[in-house]
């Protein structure tokens, strides 16, 4: 077991905070998705809504995952316009028709057949660092990319629907979190002290749709659409001691690598990663307006199974002492 603890004040974390302001206002968190015949459209903005950005999925390819960002930074106007340019150039075969709002991109998967892509449809907050919120997933959608003309046979077989619901049981509400603009996969030190691109970033062991998303990230380049789950647990409360109100947060990241049950897992693998390997971070900082100077400390723990190989034969015969 691991420990170690940091103390930064208020040059440091503001800083910091200057930096992740710049980072807020060119991170897209709001979405809207469209459909033709031929492709999906999805339409991101800022939380400000200064700016407007196009992503466009073909659908005519079942088996190809084929994506492509419009470079153009539109306002709300003119996006409207384009909008509607492309409902009249695809009004003989339907036009442009409305699918959902989402808060983000989970991913893209293939199976057997085509390729399906997980969206976020409802988010709650479930905490603030500094002023960057953090989000729970309420409900996702999974969507099937190729329109159902060019779908083939194996779409509805009877092995991808098995392997659809077992996709569908890891209920994706529960204990997952990400935010826009904090890198909640890393500590606060980290976060101080790390400048690598978002790329990067999500293949960190702590992001738990690294797979899923590195489809769109291979296509783009960027982790515009796409955000970065973490898999654990995340609690915040607001407390005072001695007339002073701070806010407490406890963090805690499980590692995506060798996860799984205790009687399963155990150990390590040949890659070094040992079993159920989870990062527990208590941050502390004081209730006070964003931008002010504020300390902020945080104690960062890991655990995780022994580093030995395990091996567990298990035996044919079940005995069952009697208990006494």
């Amino acid at each position: 077991m691991e420990s170690s603890a940091a103390k930064y004040c208020c040059d440091n974390i503001n800083n910091h905070e200057s930096s992740s302001q710049s980072q807020t206002s060119t991170c897209m968190q709001k979405f809207r998705l469209y459909e033709t015949r031929s492709n999906f459209y999805m339409i991101g903005r800022d939380k400000s809504r200064t700016y407007w950005r196009v992503l466009k999925i073909d659908r005519l390819d079942p088996s190809e995952l084929n994506i492509r960002e419009d470079s153009t930074t539109y306002t709300e106007s003119e996006c409207s316009e384009l909008l509607r340019r492309i409902h009249e150039g695809n009004i003989s075969t339907g036009g442009l028709r409305f699918v959902t709002i989402c808060y983000g991109i989970v991913g893209f998967i293939k199976f057997l057949g085509p390729y399906y892509m997980l969206l976020i449809t409802k988010r709650r907050q479930i905490g603030s660092i500094r002023g960057h919120n953090v989000y729970a997933v309420s409900k996702t959608e999974m969507i099937p990319v190729p329109n159902a003309t060019v779908n083939s046979s194996i779409a509805d077989s009877k092995d991808e629907n098995r392997y659809k619901k077992l996709l569908c049981t890891v209920d994706l509400t529960k204990d997952f979190f990400f935010s826009y603009s904090y890198h909640v996969m890393l500590s606060l030190q980290k976060n101080l002290f790390n400048n690598e691109p978002g790329q990067v970033l999500y293949e960190t062991m702590f992001v738990w749709n690294e797979f899923l998303t590195r489809g769109i990230r291979s296509h783009l380049q960027n982790t515009l659409w796409t955000v970065a789950l973490v898999y654990g647990f995340f609690k915040q409360a607001t407390l005072s001691v001695s007339g002073r109100d701070f806010k407490l947060t406890l963090i805690a990241r499980r590692s995506r690598h060798y996860a799984g049950t205790r009687y399963l897992k155990r150990g390590v693998n040949e890659k070094g990663r040992v079993a159920n390997d989870v990062e527990t971070e208590q941050i502390v900082f004081e209730d006070v307006p964003d931008g002010l100077p504020a300390e902020v400390t945080s104690v960062v723990q890991n655990r995780g199974s022994i580093p030995l190989f395990w091996l567990q034969e298990t035996s044919r015969l079940n005995l069952k002492p009697d208990i006494i």
